[in-house]
C-alpha cells in the first residue's frame, strides 16, 4: 500500500482496533504490524480468538495488547480505555471497526438484543472511544494522528430489511464526518477522521445478501485496503465500490417516487437483503 504519509502516521505508532479479532479488524492488524506499528490494541470480544492474533503477531516484534470489554456499555468502553491507557499509552491511530448486522423488518427486532445492542455498538462505541482519547490527541501537535470509522453504505440509503443497522450506519455518518469538520474548524489538523462506506462485504456478516446492478460484493483484503489507504492520506470518505456515490447522487436528484422504483426494479437494492442469513441465527 504504497503512500508517502505511511511510514509518519503508522512507523512508530500505537493502533487501537476494534472488531481486531477476524475479518477486516484482522486485516487491519497486520497491516499495522508490517508497517511498522510499536504497539496495537486488538479489542473484541473473543478474548480465545484475539490473544490468537496477539501471539502471532507479537512474533514482529510489535508491543500487543489485548482488550475485550464490552463495547456495548459506556461502562465497558471506560473500563477498555483505562486499561489502554495504563498499559500501553494513548493511541495515534483508532480504527473504529466493530459492528453487528440485524436483518429482519423492524417490528421483528427484540428491543434489548437488536436494537439497543446494535446502536451501541455500531453508533455510540465508536463515540464513547473516540472520546476517551480525543483530547490527548488534539493536545500532541507534534506528530499526525488518525480516526478511522468503518460506516457503510446503508448509511448512505434506506433498504427494507436493514433499518436498525441503517440508522446506526447513519449515526455513524454524520458524527464521523462532523468531528472531521470541528477538528478542522478548530484548527487541530494533525488529527484527521476517515469515514469508510462500503456496499456488502463478504465477511460473513452479510451471507446470503446479494449485491445491487453493478455492486460485487467484495472481498475483505479490497475493502480493508481502500480503508486503509484512505485513513493514510487523510481521506474524509471512502466509498466503495463506485455505485455507492452514484446511487447516492441518484437519490439526491430524482424524486422519491422515481427513486423508489429505479432501486427497486433497476438496481435491485430493495431485494438485497432478501435472502440474508448473516452468521446464522
Amino acid at each position: 500500500m504504497p503512500s508517502s504519509a505511511q511510514p509518519s502516521v503508522i512507523s512508530g505508532s500505537t493502533v487501537l482496533i476494534t472488531g481486531a479479532a477476524r475479518g477486516m479488524g484482522e486485516l487491519y492488524a497486520r497491516q499495522a504490524a508490517a508497517r511498522g506499528a510499536s504497539a496495537l490494541v486488538l479489542w473484541d470480544v473473543d478474548k480465545q480468538g484475539a490473544e490468537a492474533l496477539a501471539e502471532e503477531l507479537r512474533s514482529s516484534a510489535t508491543r500487543v495488547q489485548v482488550v475485550s470489554e464490552d463495547l456495548s456499555s459506556l461502562t465497558g468502553v471506560r473500563r477498555g480505555a483505562e486499561l489502554i491507557r495504563s498499559q500501553t499509552g494513548v493511541p495515534h491511530v483508532i480504527i473504529n471497526n466493530a459492528g453487528i448486522v440485524r436483518g429482519a423488518p423492524f417490528w421483528d427486532h427484540d428491543q434489548e438484543r437488536d436494537v439497543s445492542t446494535t446502536i451501541n455498538i455500531n453508533a455510540l462505541a465508536p463515540m464513547w472511544l473516540t472520546r476517551e482519547f480525543i483530547n490527548d490527541m488534539i493536545a500532541d501537535a507534534s506528530r499526525e494522528y488518525r480516526i478511522l470509522n468503518i460506516a457503510s453504505a446503508a448509511g448512505t440509503l434506506a433498504n427494507p430489511g436493514m433499518s436498525v443497522y441503517a440508522s446506526s450506519k447513519w449515526a455513524l455518518i454524520g458524527w464521523s464526518d462532523s468531528l472531521r469538520l470541528e477538528l478542522v474548524k478548530h484548527g487541530h489538523d494533525h488529527v484527521k477522521v476517515t469515514t469508510f462506506c462500503p456496499s456488502y462485504v463478504s465477511t460473513g456478516m452479510f451471507e446470503g445478501a446479494r449485491g445491487p446492478l453493478l455492486t460485487p460484493i467484495m472481498t475483505p483484503k479490497y475493502a480493508a485496503k481502500a480503508a486503509w489507504n484512505g485513513m493514510v492520506r487523510g481521506t474524509p470518505i471512502v466509498a466503495k465500490p463506485w455505485t455507492v456515490k452514484l446511487a447516492m447522487a441518484l437519490r439526491g436528484v430524482l424524486p422519491t417516487a422515481l427513486w423508489d422504483y429505479v432501486a427497486d426494479n433497476v438496481f435491485h437494492v430493495y431485494s438485497s437483503m432478501d435472502k440474508f442469513t448473516g452468521h446464522g441465527k
